[in-house]
């Protein structure tokens, strides 16, 4: 990302430069004949060597399907699935723990991956899923927001993407 932002002020200051010393009679001085248009860039091609550290998807689903979110062997095939997906590594076995109560009970999910981690919390009071996945590997933030909601039968979902530095 920075050296596309350089890029674009490398450019955008030619222009201005070429724009300030036209004569004012010119046309150019007044419209400047190319307007400048950012290439489009996906949060994955954004993440690596000089550019972002990582990239982080948190997936909140509402509406799931109540038996898969109670259900630990659908979750570590979520993790599974997921990783072959999205191109990741796993590191070590996936934790899967159904503790808490009232408004806080079900499972927690915590994976490894060589990049970094995946974690969820399903919420068995409003049949809702909480998923976050960081990797300083880029992948494509969609493909997980779609993929999540359709394994776990989830009427709605929302997710917010940042890039870490």
């Amino acid at each position: 990302m920075r050296q596309v932002h350089g890029e674009i002020f490398t450019l955008f200051t030619e222009r201005c430069t070429n724009y300030m010393s036209s004569s004012p009679e010119s046309e150019s001085a007044i419209f400047p004949s190319e307007s400048l248009v950012a290439a489009p860039i996906t949060p994955q091609e954004m993440v690596g060597e000089g550019k972002a550290w990582g990239l982080c998807t948190a997936v909140d689903l509402q509406d799931c399907h109540p038996d898969l979110i109670r259900n630990a062997d659908h979750i570590r095939r979520y993790v599974v699935e997921l990783c072959e997906l999205i191109d990741m590594k796993r590191f070590g076995e996936c934790q899967v723990v159904d503790f808490g109560s009232g408004r806080v009970a079900g499972y927690s999910m915590v994976q490894l991956i060589s990049t970094s981690l995946i974690s969820g919390h399903f919420a068995n009071d409003t049949n809702s899923a909480y998923l976050d996945i960081f990797s300083c590997k880029g992948y494509d933030p969609a493909i997980v927001e779609t993929f999540s909601k359709e394994f776990f039968g989830a009427r709605r979902s929302t997710a917010t993407v940042t890039l870490r530095y």
